[in-house]
């Protein structure tokens, strides 16, 4: 399989892998498993044409790449979510409001391209730990998790006002409880009942967490834009003013956190998410600085984007070393390579994909970023708001059926509470904990 290898049919399938993220990155509801599973289910014809499926291989992870990098833009200037940018809403949606969407996309560009980089530094002492100690990682991964779950919900500090006593606290921690427990207990009959989502268009395996994320942390926060009259500003910042400590603190807590939930079993890059979101606090204080609060909406974008490419990275890593595939994507790469293995041309194939996927993915994401606003500048943004709610309510009932449309319903009204609560919204990732943490007991 590893013969012959050419330069020509190397760049093809890193160029095609590229596109197609691109446009799995930019339209919601289409995920790098979908045409992971296609480009599987067409290497038959591949093969037959003479193309080796190493080929397909590279470009189903140029794809994944790609696709890290572009789906931040929906997420910021739509507020459609997918699992890996879900809780990058609501500070992307606020740094919209402010002027400040190209901005965000360009230091999200920078938080995924810098996770490049860091992640090959990473990748010899994560490799080295976890082939020895896996299995005692595995044995623990409730306790893990409940631990996780725990922190985020103790250290909710709610909103600030001065006078008030040490205990009033507890009230916000008490809603943090609430809503990790609603949003977790809908999130373990969803996936109990996923079986009665039955997609109109038959396009791919039907998932459950397109209602309930999109629901949750996307249709919610569009309603919300909606009822206080908000609008996207004609000025739309680009240039990065973020200072260069709190990019570099944004791009280690969201590598680090992303290559450690690669090698879990059943953890998706929305734990690792929730792991950065502890390291970069949001606070309701009154008092709080303007100024304070776009610096930590800044760094949380950089910090959630460079979780989802090292997340993607980390998974090859993790089914050459440990043999466990930990998306769609490592398994149909998985199925691809079955018999002949990972071997160390594969792995020089893989680096130079990334290294190439990565360029062209920033440039193309920064370059979106700068002019995307002037369509929207165009358009009354509640209108945007209703068009795109109009796509996310098609778009779960045609992947999802009526029932995925139920779920969406339940957990868009969820998905309101902790803005009026004053709590956290990451909070509602209990969505997804809460049944894998159950799953482990």
């Amino acid at each position: 399989m590893y013969e012959n290898i050419t330069i020509t049919y190397l760049v093809a399938s890193i160029v095609i892998g590229y596109l197609l993220g691109v446009i799995s990155g930019l339209i919601p509801g289409i995920h790098t498993n979908n045409f992971a599973l296609l480009l599987l289910s067409l290497s038959p014809i591949f093969i037959e044409l003479g193309i080796s499926p190493i080929y397909v291989a590279v470009a189903i992870l140029s794809n994944s790449i790609s696709h890290t990098f572009h789906d931040i833009i929906p997420a910021i200037f739509l507020g459609a979510p997918n699992d890996d940018v879900a809780l990058a809403v609501l500070p992307g949606h606020r740094l919209l409001l402010d002027g400040y969407g190209a901005e965000a996309v360009r230091l999200s560009a920078l938080g995924s391209a810098g996770s490049v980089v860091f992640s090959v530094i990473l990748a010899l002492p994560l490799i080295f730990f976890f082939a020895n100690n896996y299995s005692l990682v595995q044995e623990n991964m409730a306790l893990i998790l409940i631990l996780i779950s725990t922190v985020l919900i103790i250290t909710e500090k709610g909103e600030t006002v001065p006078g008030q006593g040490s205990l009033a606290r507890l009230r916000f921690v008490f809603y943090a409880l609430l809503i990790f427990l609603i949003s977790g207990s809908l999130g373990y009959i969803a996936f109990r009942t996923e079986y009665l989502a039955k997609p109109i268009l038959d396009i791919g395996e039907p998932t459950v967490l397109l209602p309930l994320l999109s629901g949750l942390f996307g249709a919610s926060q569009l309603i919300i834009s909606m009822m206080s009259d908000a609008h996207v500003p004609t000025k739309n910042i680009s240039q990065m003013k973020l200072p260069s400590k709190n990019i570099a603190r944004g791009i280690f807590t969201g590598s680090l956190a992303g290559s450690l939930v690669a090698w879990l079993p059943g953890v998706s890059s929305s734990t690792a998410t929730v792991m950065t979101r502890l390291m970069i606090p949001e606070n309701f204080s009154k008092e709080q600085n303007d100024e304070d609060l776009l610096e930590k909406a800044k760094e949380f974008i950089v910090s959630v984007s460079g979780v989802n490419t090292s997340n993607a990275i980390f998974g090859l890593f993790a089914l050459a070393i440990i043999e466990k595939t930990r998306s769609g994507a490592m398994v149909a790469i998985d199925s691809l390579l079955s018999g002949t293995g990972i071997n160390s041309t594969f792995i020089l194939m893989c680096i130079i994909a990334l290294l190439t996927a990565s360029l062209f993915s920033y440039i193309s994401t920064v370059a979106i970023g700068n002019n995307i606003h002037r369509v929207l500048e165009k358009i009354e943004y509640s209108k945007v708001c209703k068009g795109v709610l109009a796509f996310l309510c098609v778009t779960v009932t045609v992947l999802t059926g009526f029932y995925g449309l139920l779920l969406f319903v339940i957990a868009t009204t969820i998905g309101m509470l902790p803005p009026f609560m004053k709590v956290r919204r990451a909070h509602a990732m209990g969505v997804i904990l809460l049944p894998v943490i159950l799953y482990f007991l």
